[in-house]
């Protein structure tokens, strides 16, 4: 159980890691004219964990959502990714947490063996 929480917890830390990579991305490139978003869609892993999947926003779609025209600079929408930043950076802190937690589950497992 600590051993599958652990996986976990990792697989948690490597996803909200890239979807924060992802979302740094968009806001450097915020002012690129013509610039297509990054999309992160969070999924459960085939093994148990979560991944994250990385795609490119349609331009049309980036215009509807932001509620501008399709002559803007780019499709970012600053707001949104500083709210995306903010939950995958508390999303990696609880992974860390869980990761943290398995391993003292495990430590006093192995202790307890001796």
């Amino acid at each position: 159980m600590a051993i599958s929480a652990l996986n976990s917890g990792i697989s948690g830390m490597r996803a909200f890691e890239s979807a924060l990579e992802s979302s740094a991305h968009n806001v450097a490139n915020a002012s690129t004219s013509n610039f297509q978003p990054q999309v992160n869609s969070f999924q459960e892993g085939v093994n148990g964990g979560v991944i994250v999947n990385i795609s490119q926003a349609s331009k049309a779609l980036s215009a509807q959502v932001n509620g501008e025209t399709s002559n803007q600079a780019s499709g970012t929408d600053l707001s949104t990714e500083i709210t995306n930043s903010i939950q995958y950076k508390f999303g990696f802190q609880m992974a860390a947490k869980l990761v943290k937690t398995s391993d003292e589950i495990l430590d006093t497992l192995i202790n307890m063996k001796k």
